[in-house]
């Protein structure tokens, strides 16, 4: 019997992105509603009562209303919202971190920020190793195609004078520092430089060490090394050394990707080091991420349906 889905939210970008992974496949029944039923209080809460997993690509006001709508179901939810990050009874739906057995057995999962995605891959299993410390000031430097900022900033961006350009958070409250201090295990929140670029999709998010400055005996190579052994059995995320890598790029129009690439460069000493992520904010970053937790949650193959 094919598990039924319910996407509330369906026809914004993320939404739209995991219908297309899901189509055609036999696994899966999906519960679509009609544009005034999408309106409807009623017709929405019948959905998330009929639905086995519900998958909610909202604003967080509204995932957290949708929850409330699904009381007494036993649905299961894959939230995309930063609504449920930190919240009691969730499950942060990063599995290579996380561990694959906390997802499948979960019935509440939220899924990662996309540039959290990026920054935990890298520092999170560093940190848990002490190879990294805790109580380090960390830096972010980030960029991302503009399909991440929602319908306004993709009609600016297209529009003909669209800026090549677009830097921000610079009030320091961007609401994905809570979740990459949190889920890092650092004891100071980070410094977070995103930005915009004119590509559709794709994200770099960059951290750059001083591991001369640092206690301990890191070095890149170390790091490159450990990072190495834990994506080991990881389908969806790679690890390059850098040293044939001379420069990433967002291609403007690059094709859709569930993957992650994860690099450490270094100078000849190894005592500076750039710890760089190369993913899709679309795909490993949102939508991607939901059809391998999906999956999880469903005992099928992690990576069905994804574009790797």
């Amino acid at each position: 019997m094919a598990t039924r889905i319910f996407i509330d939210g369906a026809a914004g970008t993320t939404g739209l992105e995991i219908r297309e992974r899901l189509a055609g496949r036999s696994e899966f029944e999906l519960i679509v509603l009609d544009d005034a039923q999408r309106k409807s209080e009623s017709s929405r809460r019948d959905a998330l009562h009929a639905a086995d997993v519900a998958i909610l690509c909202l604003p967080d006001d509204a995932a957290r209303e949708a929850v409330r709508l699904a009381e007494g179901s036993g649905t299961r939810f894959i939230d995309a919202s930063t609504a449920h990050r930190l919240a009691d009874g969730w499950t942060y739906g990063f599995p290579e971190l996380i561990g694959h057995h906390k997802i499948a057995e979960a019935q509440f999962v939220s899924n990662p920020g996309c540039y959290p995605t990026g920054f935990l891959a890298l520092v999170a299993p560093l940190v848990k190793q002490g190879l990294l410390p805790a109580d380090w000031p960390y830096t972010v430097n980030a960029v991302s195609g503009y399909s991440g900022g929602g319908k306004a900033l993709i009609e600016r961006f297209e529009a003909e004078r669209a800026p090549a350009f677009r830097a921000y958070g610079y009030d320091m409250a961007h609401k994905h520092r809570p979740e990459m201090k949190a889920f890092a295990g650092l004891k100071h929140g980070v410094i977070f430089a995103p930005s915009v670029a004119p590509a559709y999709r794709g994200m770099i998010v960059e951290v750059p060490l001083h591991l001369g400055a640092m206690e301990g005996d890191a070095s890149a190579e170390r790091l490159s090394a450990a990072l190495h052994d834990h994506y080991a059995s990881s389908g969806v995320i790679s690890v390059h050394d850098g040293s044939q890598v001379s420069e990433l790029l967002l291609e403007p129009d690059a094709a859709p990707s569930d993957a992650m690439e994860l690099f450490v460069f270094s100078n000849a000493g190894g005592w500076h080091a750039r710890l760089v992520a190369k993913l899709d904010n679309l795909g490993k970053g949102a939508s991607g991420a939901a059809i391998q937790n999906l999956n999880i949650m469903c005992g099928l193959p992690e990576e069905t349906g994804l574009r790797l």
